[in-house]
C-alpha cells in the first residue's frame, strides 16, 4: 500500500487520534474509579441517598 508523498502525516495523524482516545478512554476509567470511591465515602459517612428514602418518609 503506498501513500505517496503524505505518508508520514497520514501515519503521524492515525497515532496521534489513537493516542487521543486512549487517553480520553484512561481518564474516563480513572474518573469512573475515583467517583465510586467517593460515593462509598459519603455513605460511609452516613449520608443517604434522597432516592433511598421510602415514600412516607418526609
Amino acid at each position: 500500500m503506498s501513500l505517496g508523498p503524505y505518508a508520514s502525516f497520514i501515519v503521524t495523524s492515525y497515532i496521534a487520534a489513537a493516542l487521543v482516545v486512549a487517553l480520553l478512554v484512561a481518564w474516563i476509567a480513572i474518573d469512573y474509579c475515583n467517583q465510586k470511591r467517593r460515593l462509598r465515602e459519603i455513605e460511609d459517612s452516613g449520608v443517604v441517598r434522597r432516592s433511598g428514602r421510602s415514600a412516607t418518609e418526609p
